[in-house]
Formats: C-alpha cells, structure tokens, sequence
C-alpha cells in the first residue's frame, strides 16, 4: 500500500517536544504494521536457526536479523511518514532480501514482510516497481549462493510470481488508496465550503435583521419621537402667546405621544414589530386618523373596510399609512387626506391621498422613509406606486396579493400589544 502524505513545509519547524508527540502517534497508528514487522522477523529467525543452510555457520543470518531490527527500531519505523526515514531503510531490507537467503534458502520466507514494507513506505508507484525488482532480484542472488545453479529455474519462476504478484497488489492497494485521498480532499473542500456558506448565511441574517430593525424603529418610534419634538415646539409657542387652553390639550398629545413610543418600544424589543392592531387593520386606521387630526388640525377620513389578513400583512399596510401621514404631516401642507382601504378577491389595496402642495416624483430623495417603505412591500411581495406633482396633491397606493405571507418577521400576537402602541405619529422626511 502506497503511503499518502500531506506536505506541509510547516512540519519542518516543529519543536522536539512536537516531534517526540508525532513519534509516538506513528507507533499507535501503524502498531498493526510494527506487530506484523517483530512476528515475520521472529518467526525467520525461527526457521535461520531450524531450517536447512549449506553453510556450518548460520551468525550472518542472525546478525542480519538483529540489525534489521535494531534498524526498523531506531528510525524504519518512521519510514511510513518520513521519505528521508524510507530513503535509508529500504536499502537495508533489500540486503537482507538478500543476505538471509544466501545463508538458509527457507529464510526468504522474510519477503512477507518485505514487500508490503516497500509498498507502505514509497509515495510513488514506479518506485515500488522498482523497489519489488530489486528485492526479487536479491533473493535470486541469495538463493542461488545457497542452492547452487540446480535452483535456477525454481528460483527464477518463484522470484518472478512473487515480484508479479507483489507489483499486482501494490498497485491495486495503492490505486485505493489514491482514490480514499481524492474523497478525503472533497470532505475536506465540503467541510470548508459548508462553513463558509454558514457563515455567509449568518451575515446576510444580521444584515437583515439590522435592516429590518431600521425599518421598523423608523416606521414607529422614530416618528414618535420627531412627533413628540413638534409637539413640544407647539407647546412653547402656546406658552409664549399665553394660550392656557391650547397648551392643556399639547401636553395631553405630548403625555399619549411619549406613552405610544415607549410602548412601541417595548413592543419591539419584546417581540421584534410594534404597532399591530389589537383588533383589525381598519380600527387601527381610524385611530391613526383621528391621533393625526388631533395632532395637525388637518382633517383625516378613513374608508376602511375589514378584512382577513394575516398579521404580517397588516403590518405592512399600517407601516404604509404612518409613514404616508407622516410625510403628510411634515411636507404637504396639506388640508385633508383620506385614507381608502379595499379588500378583493386577488388583492387588497390602501390609498391615501393628500390635497397638499405635492412632489416631483422624478427627483429621488435622499430619505429613507419611502425607500424603506418600498422595501417592506417587495418582501412582502407587494408593490407601491405614488402619484403626484406640484401643486396637485399625493396619492399612495400599496398593493399586496391576497393570502400572500409577507417574508417579513413575524409579529406579535395581535391581543398582546397595547392600542396606544398602535397610533404612530410623527413626521420623517421622504
């Protein structure tokens, strides 16, 4: 079997204490191979000492054995990871291929462990080829010293099947090898890529979270709060004029204003939307009318009939109409508005038009009030479309599909979120 190993020219800096750790993992991971390394050599050493052997003196082969163990201990082990280790110890097992043979012919029994030696520590397949050659060829060597030249023909077709045949497998096992290599560098490129997809999903989920926060505080507790700035403006010029009654009736506005921000507030930290209708979207549209009138002085009618619509869906409307009252509230001048909403088969329409001094609708604002509104309609699957000009008043028609489940987060329970936290004010510029 081929050995297969990463190159990392960050090995090469690694600590003696490093080092010593890695040797130690070497011995656990191949300790089948050195079980089968001792067993093979103890088992020829057996058969050196009881076998057959034309010469009065069997030393050389034990001497050979000893050293090819002493060897194999001190640094042919690390042969299986280390190409430098292999360098030196493959040499070394094609002498004793040699050496054991030419002193008692039963000793070539050693290439059992030979040959998977060579296999396990070379990286590439021609040179175990010729490694496996040069072993067959060594006990040729040796078995002819020991046999003489009647053996030549045994000797010859014995070597040649057994360098076939350990070519064969080493090939085969290392072509199995190659392939369990190709499948552990696509995990590995899996892996990575999963963790990189993950990651990027986390981002695009804070990037949209943080979105739809923007959209959220912008549509509720940011218009409260410039509505409660206005108020307050309102206020000191009443006090300035001495306007007693006036400034009662401000400061109530004020004290409902502050209240709906603070609630709406906590709306959105507790359950991630605020400003959902308790009931239906048509009653949380007559509250935002009247709390605007009340407010302005600019009469608001609401046309609202009721319909079913998930809570999501009334979200996105309600959202609709506060920021269109706002923009109301802080450009239009406007001396009515009136606020349609229509329920049908395919679609449910809310409109809300505006007698005020109106826009160029060609020049694009540097604002986020109608940008995000736009925004929270497209993920909702909806559409928006506003008409107007100078001089001839606002018109904001927003469309969603009926039954649609907008791809917004989803709100609160309907009955858990307080009626004050449903009438938003406040005016941000478009």
């Amino acid at each position: 079997m081929r050995r297969i190993r990463p190159v990392d020219n960050s090995d090469r800096a690694v600590s003696g204490w490093q080092a010593v750790s890695m040797s130690t993992e070497s011995w656990v991971r191949n300790r089948w191979l050195h079980a089968f390394f001792g067993a093979t050599m103890a088992l020829t050493a057996v058969i050196a000492a009881f076998g057959w052997s034309p010469w009065s003196s069997r030393w050389p082969a034990y001497a050979m054995i000893a050293i090819l163990v002493l060897a194999y201990v001190a640094y042919g082990h690390r042969g299986y990871s280390e190409p430098k280790a292999a360098a030196v110890f493959l040499p070394l097992v094609v002498v004793s291929a040699a050496v054991l043979p030419a002193i008692a012919p039963s000793t070539a029994f050693v290439q059992c462990i030979v040959f998977p030696l060579i296999w396990v520590q070379t990286e590439r397949i021609r040179t175990g080829v010729l490694f496996s050659i040069a072993v067959g060829v060594a006990s040729s060597i040796g078995l002819q010293v020991s046999g003489g030249p009647d053996a030549l023909v045994s000797t010859l077709v014995i070597e040649g099947i057994s360098i076939i045949g350990a070519c064969a497998m080493g090939i085969w096992i290392s072509s199995i090898a190659d392939l369990s290599e190709s499948r552990r560098e696509l995990l590995d490129e899996l892996r990575a890529t999963q963790t990189s997809l993950a990651q990027a999903n986390r981002n695009a989920g804070i990037a949209s979270e943080r979105e739809r926060l923007a959209r959220e505080i912008h549509d509720t507790v940011a218009q409260n709060l410039a509505g409660i700035v206005m108020l307050t403006e309102r206020a000191q010029s009443d006090l300035a004029s001495h306007r007693i009654d006036a400034l009662q009736d401000r400061l109530v506005v004020l004290e409902e204003s502050a209240r709906a921000a603070l609630e709406e507030s906590r709306a959105l930290v507790a359950a991630g939307a605020a400003g959902v209708t308790r009931d239906s979207l048509g009653g949380a549209l007559h509250r935002l009318g009247e709390r605007h009138t009340r407010e302005t002085g600019t009469t608001v009618t609401v046309d609202a009939s009721e319909c079913a619509l998930d809570r999501d869906a009334q979200v996105v409307l309600l959202r609709v109409a506060q920021e269109a009252l706002s923009n109301v509230r802080t450009h239009a001048r406007a001396t009515a508005v009136h606020v349609e909403l229509r329920h049908e088969a395919e679609q449910t329409t809310l409109r809300i038009t505006d007698d005020g001094v109106g826009f160029d609708t060609g020049v694009s604002s540097a604002g986020h009030g109608l940008r995000g509104l736009r925004e929270r309609l497209a993920l909702a699957g909806g559409s928006c479309r506003i008409t107007s000009g100078p001089g001839r008043g606002t018109v904001v028609t927003a469309t969603l599909p009926t039954g649609a489940a907008p791809s917004l987060p989803s709100a609160p329970v309907l009955s858990s979120v307080p009626a004050s936290a449903e009438r938003s004010v406040a005016g941000v510029a478009r």
